[in-house]
C-alpha cells in the first residue's frame, strides 16, 4: 500500500554545515466520507455516518471497523456479501468516498448514528458517562479465558512493530497498531497518520474474516505505536482485545476504561521498562 499512501516533495536539507535540495517522502493524509447503505431493496437509504481524515490503503477494513467500533454493526454477516466487493463498496479515488452496503434484513436506527461520536477526546462527555455508553453497545458475550505473558515478550514487542512499520521507515510521520500472540509473534498490523484509522484498520480486517462476534483472536496482545488515549480503549474493549501496550503515556480516562473493562493496560513501552495501569497480574514479571 506505499504507492497510494506515500507522495514526494522536494525540500531543503540542511546537515552540519551543508544545505542540498532533495526529495523527502511523506504520509499521505486526504479525508474519507463513509456512507452506510441499508434497508430493504426497494427502498435503499443511504446515510453518511463520518468524514475521517486518514492515510489512502485499507480503506473498506477503516470503514467497516468503524462501524463495529461504534457499536453500529456487529458481525460480517450483516453486510451485503453480493455488493463487498463492487464499486458501492469500494474507494472511489476522485470522491473519496466509500459505502459500506448492509444486507436488507438489517434495521438501522438513525439515532444510534448520531450517537456515535461520544468518543472523541473534545465531546465533553464526562467520564462515568462515556464508559457506559461502551458497555451498552457492546454485544461481546461470555468470558474468555485469562492468560499470562512473560515480560520478556512485552519488552521484545516495538522492536518487532518497527521491523514492519513500512510506511513509518519510509515517513516518519505515520502512527501503526500492531496485533501480536502471547508468543510475540506478529499476527497483523495497520498503519495510518491517525493513531485511531490505524487501531480501525486492523480491527476492520479481523471483523471481514471473523465467522462469529468474537472478532479479535484470544490470547493476543494489541501494541499502539503512540499513547493510549480513551477512543482507542473503547474500540479496543469493542473487539475484546485483554492487553493493550502503547509506547506512549495512557490518558487518566483511558485508565479508568481499562479497569473498568478487565484490560491489562501498559504505557511507556521503551528500551527495557514499561508502566503497568491496570491488571497486573496478566503479566509474568
Amino acid at each position: 500500500m506505499i504507492n497510494e499512501s506515500v507522495t514526494s516533495v522536494k525540500i531543503d536539507r540542511f546537515e552540519g554545515e551543508a544545505i542540498s535540495n532533495t526529495d523527502d517522502l511523506l504520509a499521505i493524509e486526504e479525508p474519507l466520507e463513509i456512507r452506510l447503505a441499508f434497508g430493504p431493496k426497494e427502498k435503499r437509504e443511504l446515510l453518511n455516518v463520518s468524514i475521517t481524515m486518514r492515510t489512502p490503503g485499507n480503506d473498506f477494513e477503516l470503514a467497516v471497523g468503524f462501524l463495529f467500533t461504534e457499536g453500529i454493526i456487529f458481525n460480517n454477516a450483516q453486510l451485503n456479501t453480493s455488493a463487498l466487493f463492487t464499486n458501492t463498496n469500494k474507494i472511489s479515488s476522485t470522491t473519496n468516498i466509500i459505502h459500506v452496503e448492509l444486507s436488507e434484513s438489517i434495521e438501522v436506527d438513525p439515532a444510534i448514528l448520531k450517537r456515535n461520536f461520544y468518543t472523541t477526546s473534545a465531546c465533553g462527555v464526562c467520564g462515568k458517562t462515556s464508559i457506559e455508553a461502551i458497555f451498552s453497545t457492546c454485544k461481546l458475550t461470555g468470558a474468555s479465558k485469562d492468560f499470562f505473558v512473560p515480560k520478556e515478550i512485552i519488552l521484545q514487542l516495538p522492536n518487532l512493530l518497527q521491523k514492519q512499520q513500512n510506511l513509518f521507515n519510509s515517513t516518519g510521520g505515520i502512527h501503526a497498531a500492531a496485533l501480536f500472540n502471547i508468543d510475540g509473534r506478529l499476527l497483523q498490523t495497520r498503519e495510518d497518520v491517525g493513531r485511531h484509522n490505524a487501531l480501525d484498520k486492523l480491527i476492520g480486517s479481523y471483523f471481514l474474516s471473523s465467522e462469529s462476534d468474537e472478532i479479535i483472536p484470544d490470547e493476543s496482545i494489541l501494541l499502539l505505536s503512540g499513547r493510549a488515549s480513551f477512543e482507542l480503549l473503547q474500540k479496543s474493549a469493542m473487539a475484546g482485545i485483554k492487553i493493550i501496550c502503547a509506547v506512549g503515556a495512557p490518558s487518566s480516562l483511558a485508565v479508568e476504561t481499562a479497569k473498568q473493562f478487565g484490560i491489562t493496560l501498559i504505557g511507556f513501552l521503551r528500551g527495557n521498562r514499561f508502566n503497568i495501569y491496570s491488571n497486573s497480574e496478566r503479566i509474568i514479571i
